[in-house]
């Protein structure tokens, strides 16, 4: 299918969409919460329950309209993959917060933040997400089933806080296939957000230390 004008299009919903769906994939996560945690209230469970379902209805209608607006058919699937793996996973869509903080920039203008402060504080706040939505997924699989050490919901915080830091510790660990293959995204996403924390830090203190040595040549040079 062709639109016209459909990349522009795109770039136009996706501004004016953006800051909302960032809010409504907290109201995803909260009303997640309410599901796991709240066993014993099946009120709360049953609304938060169809809470969850409409919410994750408007992501799949922002997912066509985008799809229909850009033209591209497959081609815009496998360039927004991200976008794919969190429509089915919407526990991810925290990830997006990056696309958030570009349509929130483009309002107010210029940055409030350096490149490196950007950079640490996306990973900072990615990695909280994550791990909450870790612990949750990982507690609703873990706490009923036969062997399992994560029996409570800060069982899972703790063991959340030990995989994405890739400490470890190995004293609460999942046993479910759904459970461990939670633990590996997590490690992979803990390892490549402490790398971009690591090199962005690394990259300033060098910024840093290499204008002071050009400020200290500069004075002796004066004297």
């Amino acid at each position: 299918m062709h639109v016209r004008n459909g990349p522009a299009r795109q770039r136009a919903w996706e501004r004016r969409t953006e800051l909302p769906l960032l809010v409504a994939s907290l109201l995803f996560l909260a009303c997640y919460t309410v599901r796991v945690l709240a066993r014993a209230a099946p009120v709360w469970h049953g609304l938060a329950l169809a809470g969850t379902v409409l919410i994750w209805a408007v992501f799949a209608v922002d997912y066509g309209v985008r799809l229909v607006l850009s033209g591209r058919g497959l081609r815009f699937v496998r360039s927004h993959w991200l976008d794919t793996v969190v429509l089915a996973l919407p526990l991810l869509r925290p990830l997006r917060i990056v696309n958030a903080y570009v349509a929130l920039r483009h309002r107010r203008g210029r940055p409030r933040f350096s490149l490196y402060g950007r950079v640490m504080a996306y990973a900072g706040t990615a990695s909280a997400l994550l791990s909450f939505a870790a612990s949750l997924a990982v507690y609703q699989q873990e706490r009923d089933s036969p062997g399992a050490t994560i029996r409570t919901f800060g069982d899972a915080v703790w063991w959340a806080c030990s995989a994405i830091t890739t400490v470890g510790y190995g004293d609460v660990t999942p046993v479910t296939p759904l459970g461990r293959l939670c633990a590996v995204f997590l490690m992979v996403c803990g390892l490549a957000l402490l790398g971009a924390v690591t090199g962005s830090f690394s990259s300033w203190l060098i910024q840093v230390f290499g204008r002071e040595d050009r400020d200290g040549r500069t004075d002796r040079e004066d004297r």
